[in-house]
Order: structure tokens, then sequence, then C-alpha cells
């Protein structure tokens, strides 16, 4: 007896099998915060406001400190142009990052796994662990050195008790994403306020300062201005923070429709604008600090972070300036090493579809920078820490570019956009300026080299 025709119908149909969706990456925390609907325009910014402070805090690490201290102390003022032009770049490239994240439902890490073949996929992976590694190493250095200047421990220590501050994030992930966000916040408030302290007592020069943030032609010539120069727009990007904008930026729940996910960006560009503005203003801040206190004392060979704390106090005439910079130094250690965790649960979650506990990731990564840390303070002396923090640099500076031209190629690509696809002059913008980061951090290496 034939099947009725229903039957029929069916049974001669190929059978197709839909691929399992992908696991979103960080799922504790995916659309976990409601966006009220039909609310004011406040209160909706209120509710997409947090994801970019987490991101800004990898632009204010210990890493860039060095930088901008040897930029401000060599050449005064004269480099706060090139400090306003890394924070736009760092602008576009996160408002690319953050636009990905919200119209294509994917991160950047787990777009990679999907549209790259196997073995480009396992070594962008490789390269961003490395990378978070070496950031998480930054971290760990300069808290290291924040807790010696505050309460006169010795680095080793310090890098010691800089695991214990996995326990604290742990906590704080079982309760929340706010919760989280909420420390970043408050943790960037206190470096703002630190160095609101300081220029209140360096006094800096307003029109030195209004001056500086207009490029000059003697960045060209004076080859040691423009090493400087390059080395504060090269270290101003942190890849591992394009993975995790595109995946953070999902923590809200709004309306998945193209006005809904038009409304999103809107709101979350705001929230990344106004957190790099904080960053733009505390990295200005260090150099103009390194302008008011060094350079105008004839101080211009100062490039250590903890050379600078030593100095303030005679140059500055309070014993208080010295401590707020050291604090303000532990607090930005502290917030920075909040998103290791986060970026690499991303990474790993995305490149490679592997859950890993928060715990587990923390404790890998802080056992990753502590270990080779501990192992060269002990055997190469605490002088040996400034070089740590400037070898990390270079090794983000190597990964910038696995990270940068794969955002513009998705961000471009309108299979992955849909109506949010990159216009053609953002494309030619993504593009050269991911063409120009690769070039100036290959000269740099090549200059260090």
């Amino acid at each position: 007896m034939s099947p009725p025709p229903s039957e029929a119908g069916v049974l001669n149909q190929p059978l197709v099998f839909a691929p399992a969706p992908p696991r979103q990456s960080l799922p504790e925390a995916f659309r976990s915060i409601a966006v009220p609907a039909g609310e004011r325009f406040w209160r909706k910014l209120a509710a997409f406001a947090g994801p970019g402070y987490l991101v800004a805090v990898g632009y204010m690490d210990p890493g860039n400190w060095a930088t901008d201290i040897a930029g401000g102390s060599r050449f005064g003022y004269s480099l706060l142009s090139v400090v306003l032009l890394s924070n736009f770049v760092a602008m576009f490239l996160q408002w690319l990052s953050l636009r990905l994240g919200i119209a294509s439902g994917r991160d950047l890490a787990q777009l990679c796994r999907e549209r790259f073949g196997k073995r480009v996929c396992v070594f962008l992976w490789l390269t961003c662990e490395i990378a978070i590694a070496a950031c998480d190493l930054a971290e760990v250095v300069g808290t290291a050195i924040a807790l010696k200047l505050l309460f006169h421990l010795p680095l080793l220590a310090g890098v010691a008790i800089t695991v214990l501050d996995t326990l604290v994030i742990m906590a704080l992930q079982k309760r929340g994403f706010r919760y989280v966000e909420a420390l970043v916040i408050t943790l960037i408030g206190v470096i703002a306020a630190c160095f609101a302290i300081e220029l209140w007592f360096c006094r800096p020069s307003l029109s030195g300062v209004a001056t500086g943030f207009v490029p000059t032609t003697k960045l060209f010539s004076d080859p040691a201005m423009l090493y400087i120069a390059l080395g504060i727009f090269g270290a101003t990007v942190m890849p591992h923070n394009l993975y995790l904008h595109s995946a953070i930026a999902q923590t809200r729940r709004f309306d998945t429709t193209t006005p809904g996910r038009r409304e999103a960006i809107r709101f979350s560009t705001i929230d990344c604008i106004a957190a790099l503005g904080f960053a733009l203003f505390i990295n200005a801040a260090i150099l103009i600090l390194a302008a008011a206190s060094f350079h105008a004392a004839g101080q211009m060979g100062v490039s250590d972070i903890q050379d600078a704390y030593r100095l303030l106090t005679p140059v500055v005439g309070s014993t208080l300036a010295s401590v707020v910079f050291a604090a303000a130094l532990l607090a930005s250690g502290q917030s920075s090493t909040l998103t290791g965790t986060m970026a690499g649960q991303i990474v790993m979650e995305g490149f490679l579809n592997l859950r890993v506990s928060p715990g587990a990731r923390r404790l890998l990564t802080r056992g990753v920078a502590v270990v080779p840390a501990f192992i060269v303070i002990a055997f190469a002396g605490e002088a040996a820490a400034n070089r740590l923090l400037i070898l990390s640099q270079v090794i983000l500076s190597l990964q910038l570019g696995f990270a940068v031209i794969p955002l513009v190629i998705f961000t471009s690509d309108r299979r992955v956009m849909g109506t949010f696809v990159n216009s053609r002059r953002v494309r030619l913008a993504g593009y050269g300026l991911g063409a120009g980061i690769v070039a100036v951090n290959g000269w740099l290496i090549l200059q260090g080299a």
C-alpha cells in the first residue's frame, strides 16, 4: 500500500540537517541586561552604558604610562596631538567592533572561526592569546610597582599578591555583569580623580596644553620625537579590545529588528565615545604631568614609572603628589586586569568553541603573566620591571594587525552586516588605518631591534 500523498511528499523531500547554533560568548552575561522599551533617552542611555568603560581601561593600562611619561618629559606638551589622534583611531575601531557585534549577532572571534580556514583560525587564536598574556603581564608589573611605591613591598611580593585579585573577580562575575561594570567605572573614576589632583599640583601651562593639541611639523624633522610619537600611537589600540567589545555589546537585551539594532548601535556608540573620552583625559594628563613637572624642570630623561614617582615630590613640592600618582597606577592595573579574563574567555570560546570556566581561565591567564614576571625580576633584579612593560607593548603591537584587518573585512561584508555594512568611505578609512597601524608597529619593532 502506498503512503498518502501528503506523506509521500514528505518522504520524497531531501533530508536537510540545519547546523546547530554556535555557543554565545559569555553565556552567563549574553542579553542579560534589559533595555527599557519606550522610555526616555537618558533611561535607555543608562541601560547601554558600561561596555565602553570595560574597553576604555585597556587604553589607560600601565603599559601606556611609560610612553606618555617619556613623551612629556622630553618634548613637553608637543605630543598631545598624537595622544588625541591615537584616541580618535581607537574610537573608530571600537565603533566598528560594537557595530559588528550588534548587527551580526556574532563576535569577532566567532566570525573568524566561521569564515576562515582551520589553520588561519588557530594562528589567529594563538597570536591573540599571546597578546592577552602580554597585556596581563603589563598589568601584573604595573600593580606590583604600585604596591612597592605605596607600601614598600618588594616587587616579587607584589607580583605574588596580584594572584589574589582572581578571587575578587570571580565573586563579582557570579553576582552579575553589572557589578563588574560598576567596579570598572569606579576605578576609572578613581584614576581620573587622581590625575585631576596631579594637574592641580603641577599647574600646567594652559597655553602650552592648547598648543600641544595642534600637530607640529617638527614631528617629522626630529627622529627622536617621531619615534616616541609612534610609540604612543602604537601602544594605544589593544587588539583584544576589538574581540571584547564585539561580544559585550551583546550583553544588552535590545530589540533585534533593524530599527532596534540601529538604536542599540546609536546608544552603544555614545557609551563608547564617552568612555574613551575618559581614556583621552587620563593619557593626556599623564603626558601633561610629565611635561609640567619634569620637562619644565629640565628633567628630560624620565621614562621609568618608578623614577617619575621619586621625582614628583621634589619637583612638585608635595609628598601627596607621589602618593596620588601611585594610587592611580594601582587603580589602573586593577581595572585593566578585570577585562583580561573576559577577553580570554571570548577568544577561546569564539575561536575554538571551547567553554572554560571563568575561574580556571583567570588562573591560567594570570599564571602565564606571573611566572615570567617572577622569573625575570628574581634573576635580573627590579630594574627589569620597566623593560618587561616595554616588551609587553611590543608583543601587543605585533598582534594588532591580525585583529584590525579581520574586523574591517567583516564589517565591510554585506552578508555579515546586512543594512549596517560599512560605507565606501568607512571601508577605505578602515583599511587605511589597518595598513598604517601595521606599518607603524613594524617600523617600531625594527627600530627597537
